[in-house]
């Protein structure tokens, strides 16, 4: 029988620290809230975020977005409860405003937190 050579299974503490790293990278990016973490809905509730309202007309220029893209989206946001939409008249003229409701505030805060650990251990790394 010939030699072969033994193979170490043992990880030096750089290799332990990367996988601990990808673990918790992984971890935070199950945990992000994927209603939010889309760019467009991302976009809406960070606008709000600053604002106490904002016009349907005012988020499409604020997004560059088209009337359909907004409204799909915004919807969406409406339904999870993350953002409250008010329609009125101005004149004879529709006027719809949204703002961001307390559970939108929580879910901003939350993707936020979840972000911040991800740059985190990324840049551990």
């Amino acid at each position: 029988m010939g030699k072969t050579a033994a193979v170490s299974k043992e990880r030096t503490p750089r290799q332990v620290g990367a996988e601990m790293r990808g673990r918790a990278t992984e971890t935070s990016a199950r945990e992000l809230d994927r209603l939010i973490h889309e760019r467009t809905r991302l976009g809406i509730v960070s606008a709000l975020a600053v604002n106490d309202s904002l016009s349907f007309n005012e988020l499409k220029g604020l997004l560059r977005t088209t009337d359909g893209n907004l409204s799909v989206h915004a919807r969406k946001l409406e339904e999870a409860q993350y953002v409250a939409c008010t329609k009125s008249f101005q004149g004879r003229m529709p006027k719809t405003e949204y703002r961001l409701t307390a559970a939108g505030r929580r879910a901003l805060e939350r993707y936020l937190s979840h972000m911040e650990a991800i740059i985190r251990a990324t840049r551990e790394g």
